[in-house]
């Protein structure tokens, strides 16, 4: 059995991939256990030397690394660059803060010492999408591996070069040469990886049916997981917003990586005083992004990943338009070859459509109307997703109190997109997932939190 690589572009067969068949898949799980063996004995600045020569890594890559991801998912380079970059920057973020994150902590007791020590797992599962091919797995691979643990990798199938240039790029850094494994198997040989016993947990970012498969699997063995799942991110627009700022913010947000993003803005939900004119904004925000060859230096947006994944969205854009929904910019399927799809924006949409219920992972914005302030936070938390969400307004004080307070997501911004970073605890809540990535609460996600007792 072969894995393609497939341009989304031209439909064309970049490469072949020969797959695991169960027995290698077990046998690269047996040797990421070894290697963590020895790893977990390295002291924290070795294994900060290593992180630190796969940032320098990194940023000799780009380039090579930035076209891989165009050729493979339809990245445009310049998004490329900036997600080495970034992951360049969680490498060393971890390689400089992880003594810090790890330090046992005191805990005043009738012991004559007493601690809370952090000491690593073993082998992590970690369960990552196309979306962002690099970004998404140093995510998880930075922490664990500065906590002293070993991770294997099921990526999706449509990047296996992205794959295998990161576990290539990780022994050149001098990592153990089996510390971290790309593991080229199908979805359904998953499950026994979860179950392998020298798995110890698994962290999945992906849609709600892979993550629920994930944890059955891993619950039923008693393991740890951490999901980042599906989002239907709710930005917020008030009356006294700046409406310009704002419409600008809202179109760069719901069009990050042609809008095949969890975080990505996805419902703009706005009062109705200020309706009219935010769409007028937010249309012409969004027609100012151009799409094309992800190898242009101009392009903003290139394809979707897979012609499938763009059917998807025009189903269910066509679904919206049927139920009552107007499509007042995009909405037509190129004719072209490739996995093309425009800048669209639906307005009137409301509950039953799947712009409202669900997740449309592409580049469609969808406006809906608010009576009041009251009214809008009740939309945006009518939503079986809780990853992020913004609120647009010039009363600071009263944006961040509804970030605060009356949002309901992992990550609320005020007058800004919603973003991860190395520094800021990244997760869901609801249906898009448990558990939390990033800062030093994702590197104590994989770690043995032991008490030491001494009488």
């Amino acid at each position: 059995m072969s894995i393609e690589s497939v341009n989304p572009a031209t439909g064309e067969v970049i490469a072949t991939y020969e797959s695991m068949d169960d027995a290698a898949a077990a046998a690269a799980v047996e040797a990421a256990d070894a290697a963590f063996r020895d790893w977990r004995e390295r002291p924290l600045d070795t294994r900060a030397a290593h992180l630190n020569r796969a940032a320098a890594l990194l940023r000799e890559r780009r380039d090579a690394l930035a076209a891989l991801m165009a050729r493979e998912m339809g990245k445009p380079l310049a998004g490329g660059r900036s997600e080495v970059d970034k992951c360049a920057w969680v490498c060393e973020y971890y390689a400089d803060n992880a003594e810090r994150f790890l330090k046992p902590e005191p805990i005043q007791t009738d012991a004559s010492e007493s601690y809370a020590a952090f000491e690593p797992l073993g082998v992590v599962l970690a369960v990552m999408p196309w979306n962002f091919p690099l970004w998404q797995v140093f995510r998880f691979a930075a922490p664990a591996l500065m906590a002293g643990n070993a991770g294997v990798l099921k990526h999706a199938s449509n990047v296996p070069g992205t794959a295998l240039a990161i576990e290539q790029l990780l022994r050149d850094a001098g990592c153990p040469e089996h510390l971290f494994r790309t593991l080229l198997i199908s979805g359904s040989q998953v499950e026994a990886i979860v179950r392998h016993p020298k798995v110890m947990a698994a962290t999945l970012t992906g849609s709600g049916p892979a993550g629920r498969a994930v944890a059955a699997a891993a619950g039923d063995a008693l393991k740890k997981t951490v999901l980042e799942l599906g989002g239907s991110d709710a930005y917020v627009v008030l009356a006294d917003a700046d409406l310009d700022a704002a419409a600008k913010t809202c179109a760069a947000s719901r069009l990050i990586n042609g809008g095949q993003s969890c975080i990505a803005a996805k419902r703009f939900i706005v009062v109705r005083e200020v309706l009219a004119a935010f769409t007028e904004r937010f249309v012409a925000a969004m027609q100012a992004h151009r799409v094309g060859d992800p190898f242009d230096e101009q392009t903003d947006i290139g394809p979707m990943a897979r012609v499938d994944l763009r059917d998807e969205v025009h189903r269910q854009v066509q679904a919206c338009i049927a139920g009552g929904a107007c499509c007042v910019l995009g909405g037509e399927v190129p004719a072209q070859l490739g996995a093309w799809y425009p800048p669209t924006v639906l307005t009137g949409v409301r509950p039953g459509m799947p712009a409202y219920d669900d997740e449309i992972f592409g580049p469609v914005g969808a406006i809906l109307a608010a009576e009041d302030e009251q009214d809008a936070i009740r939309i945006a938390n009518d939503s079986p997703f809780g990853l992020g969400a913004a609120v647009f307004t010039r009363d600071v004080a009263r944006g961040r109190q509804i970030a605060q307070r009356r949002l309901q997501a992992g990550a609320c911004f005020v007058n800004a997109l919603v973003k991860s970073d190395p520094r800021l605890p990244f997760g869901g809540i609801k249906a898009s997932g448990y558990g939390r990535e990033l800062s030093h609460f994702g590197i104590r996600e994989f770690v043995n939190i032991k008490t030491v007792y001494v009488a």
